[in-house]
């Protein structure tokens, strides 16, 4: 056997799904399906949040693209780690706490010995089955490493299918809230695949879609990330409230804000674009800043 071959599969040991880490493994039968819709492409370096028995971690593997696969289950790591071919990295970790991004950007595209075209570049992807019950700070945490390094390309994730509901929310809708606002401003949110509970072992009590976020350029401008995340917080607590009112409540300013805002008062926060509410959030920055005499 050649050595750029992965090694043979072995039977892993029989692994009891754990509660605390809402593990629900896709099945195999739908891991081809889930590679076609992530897409691989030259030049791609990918992170795997959750690989867990390696359902999607082997066949994405055979792409031949770099992959960083983080799991927070040391058995399951154990297990999977004489099973992935050369181009998967393992992490024994929290995603949510560790920092990845010296083991990500240190990977990069395969290039042959010998062969004289040029590397190509690198796009930096996300891709996950996600545990229901960490999916929304998960999505947060990859919008801050948006924010933070510029570097991530997009995220194609499988989520409780309530979740990704409120992913591609529209104003005016029950489902619209701050993790529409905060995915919005930041994505481009896309709904590739839904997934009905037998796509896992164990079946989950609810069905799953796999959503696509592309990062990019934020929807509107946004100077002071840590206020516009506050006041988007206060706004969607009074979602049913008369905007001026909750504007009121947010902060002394939000009179001023308002009128210069011309936006109706009697709205409810719950009907704001993603860019009206930047707009009130650039409003209450500038009424912050001190007055040049």
């Amino acid at each position: 056997m050649s050595s750029d071959q992965p090694p043979p599969t072995r039977l892993l040991r029989p692994h009891r799904p754990r509660k605390r880490f809402g593990q629900h493994f896709l099945a195999g039968s739908w891991a081809e399906k889930v590679v076609a819709a992530i897409a691989p492409q030259e030049g791609d370096v990918f992170l795997e949040i959750g690989p867990g028995r390696g359902a999607l971690t082997i066949p994405l593997a055979r792409s031949g693209r770099p992959i960083l696969a983080v799991e927070i289950d040391r058995d399951l790591v154990s297990a999977l780690a004489p099973r992935v071919p050369p181009n998967v990295t393992l992490l024994t970790g929290d995603f949510l706490t560790m920092d990845v991004m010296p083991y990500l950007t240190g990977l990069g595209p395969q290039h042959l010995a010998g062969s004289t075209a040029s590397r190509p570049p690198r796009r930096f992807r996300v891709v996950g089955n996600v545990p229901y019950n960490l999916s929304t700070p998960i999505i947060f945490r990859l919008i801050r490493l948006h924010e933070a390094h510029q570097v991530l390309a997009d995220a194609t994730v499988m989520l409780q299918r309530e979740v990704a509901d409120r992913l591609v929310a529209q104003p005016g809708t029950k489902a619209y809230g701050v993790l529409s606002v905060s995915a919005q401003l930041h994505t481009r949110v896309e709904r590739l695949l839904d997934l009905p509970p037998g796509a896992f072992s164990p079946p989950p009590k609810v069905r799953s879609a796999i959503v696509r976020l592309t990062f990019g350029p934020p929807a509107a401008r946004v100077t002071d990330q840590a206020l516009f995340d506050r006041m988007l917080r206060a706004l969607f607590s009074a979602r049913r409230k008369m905007l001026g009112n909750a504007l009121k409540q947010f902060d002394e300013a939000g009179v001023d804000v308002l009128a210069a805002s011309g936006l109706d008062g009697r709205r409810r926060p719950e009907t704001l674009q993603v860019q009206e509410i930047a707009r009130l959030a650039e409003l209450f920055v500038s009424a912050k800043r001190p007055r040049v005499v």
